[in-house]
């Protein structure tokens, strides 16, 4: 019998296996800006609730872009 925990596990590692996949034809600014914004919403997610997580995407978004505009 399927666990929840077995279930769980399942469908974050097909979901990071796609996401992957979409990552292949990105430039490196767009994976700066993607970077940027896992990574900014991790810490909002870590220091608040939604509108922190939210708000750390977009900030770590913006910083990864602006990163992101010299690796050419």
């Amino acid at each position: 019998m399927i666990t929840l925990r077995h279930f769980s596990t399942f469908l974050a590692t097909s979901a990071l296996a796609v996401s992957l996949v979409g990552c292949g034809s990105m430039s490196s600014r767009d994976r700066s800006t993607a970077v940027g914004a896992g990574v900014g919403a991790l810490g909002g997610a870590v220091l608040g609730g939604t509108a922190a997580t939210i708000g750390g995407a977009a900030v770590g978004g913006v910083i990864g872009n602006q990163m992101g505009k010299d690796n050419k």
